[in-house]
């Protein structure tokens, strides 16, 4: 496919997107892998589709509000990027296409007041928490509200736990054999802290040293992900400035921000930052990856007793990140447990940032079918490297009246040392 795409039309990311746009061959293996066009069955609604869309709006040809309702239904999943023989980088496209469309795209008054909530509270814990404790009223007068906002409320879990909050130098367990930052992630800190203290947990046993930079702030990918170019770009200066640049790896523990810190060169592209940005990524990694890679001082005790569990991919860890062997070979290394795998592992449990809030039907759908796939394998337990997931999946099995478990990855190992 050959562009017209005008040089720097479109700013910083006009060179990105145009070669995301020559690479698609328009083969179509990605129809298969997208979980938008499997629920729509429309081309339109195909990586394929949303390409040659975007090129048609980047060129002028098409208005950008014909494009509007496909672009805002892609999930960002990036299911179709290990799909494609071409290597189209599909990333360098969707993304900064919504940084550059934002304000084109036309939205409802209660659509803008529902991203503009989204966007105050999600990034900030304390503001978060409080959000989903006034949303437990907000449940009580669903049929009040606005339509736009019912999937907001619908959303709040009936319970929260308590906070957490972790050192900001955790020491190794005898000889130290790494030093690395954590990010603790914001909506984590409120729906699921005790990842964050598993995590240290496992890693400072293993003799890894964990710094905590208290001025972190949330990696910035729900704003990247809506097309809030200034805002991602904020978030990831700060963290930029907050990291350690004497640490052996930066480690994430959500998937969802793992994927967003290693496009941050992508956000800064085009500022005096983007170099910086660029090493920052090459030193960030997935904690279950970097544990696989260290190595397991010890392998975990035996229980003495047979585990079931069932692995979901998520697709910020398995697609964005090329991470699929490492945390399954961890879950392995625990006595007693027999992997499962999921039908349809590839495909999105809907989830997907703030997916559930923007397109509710679709991510519902995706999410009953995904619990579906995991009650089917007769796990006892279904682990995850995500908050998202781990939240939609834990919704989903319970609305099927499911007993089934769901936990984090870096919290069943760190059970397993106890």
């Amino acid at each position: 496919m050959h562009h017209t795409i005008k040089p720097d039309a479109h700013g910083p990311f006009t060179a990105p997107m145009a070669h995301a746009v020559d690479a698609c061959v328009h083969c179509g293996f990605c129809l298969a892998a997208c979980p938008t066009y499997g629920e729509l069955g429309q081309e339109m609604d195909s990586p394929r589709g949303r390409i040659v869309l975007m090129k048609q709006v980047l060129e002028g040809s098409l208005s950008w509000e014909a494009a509007q309702p496909h672009v805002d239904r892609c999930l960002g999943c990036l299911a179709c990027e290990p799909a494609c023989p071409s290597g189209v980088h599909y990333r360098d496209l969707i993304s900064p296409f919504r940084a550059v469309a934002q304000a084109k795209f036309k939205r409802t008054p209660g659509e803008k007041l529902r991203r503009f909530l989204a966007a105050q509270t999600i990034p900030y814990p304390a503001r978060f928490r409080l959000a989903a404790l006034a949303g437990r009223l907000g449940k009580l007068m669903r049929p009040l509200l606005p339509r736009s906002l019912r999937p907001m409320v619908d959303l709040v879990p009936a319970m929260l736990p308590p906070a957490e909050s972790w050192p900001g130098v955790t020491p190794p367990q005898g000889e130290r054999r790494a030093r690395v930052a954590l990010l603790t992630g914001c909506a984590q800190q409120v729906l699921a802290p005790d990842i964050n203290t598993a995590t240290i947990a496992v890693l400072a046993h293993h003799g890894v040293e964990v710094i905590v930079p208290g001025a972190q702030g949330c990696c910035g990918g729900l704003a990247w992900h809506t097309g809030d170019l200034a805002a991602a770009r904020a978030f990831a200066r700060r963290n930029l400035a907050a990291f350690p640049t004497d640490v052996d790896a930066i480690l994430t523990n959500a998937a969802g921000c793992g994927s967003a810190l290693h496009e941050y060169h992508l956000v800064l592209r085009g500022t005096a930052d983007e170099a910086r940005a660029d090493a920052f990524r090459q030193r960030v990694t997935d904690v279950s990856a970097f544990l696989a890679q260290l190595g397991l001082r010890e392998p975990p005790r035996d229980p003495g007793r047979q585990q079931r569990i069932a692995y979901h991919d998520a697709c910020h860890l398995a697609h964005a990140q090329n991470v699929r062997d490492e945390p399954r070979a961890l879950l392995r290394a625990i006595p007693g447990v027999e992997l499962l795998e999921l039908a349809g592992s590839h495909l999105c449990c809907g989830s997907a940032g703030t997916y559930n809030l923007d397109q509710p039907d679709i991510a519902a759908s995706l999410g009953g079918q995904k619990a579906c796939a995991v009650i089917a394998t007769g796990a006892d337990v279904v682990v995850t490297g995500n908050i998202g997931c781990l939240t939609q999946l834990q919704a989903h099995l319970a609305k099927l009246g499911s007993p089934i478990c769901v936990r984090h990855t870096m919290q069943v190992l760190r059970d397993a040392y106890r």
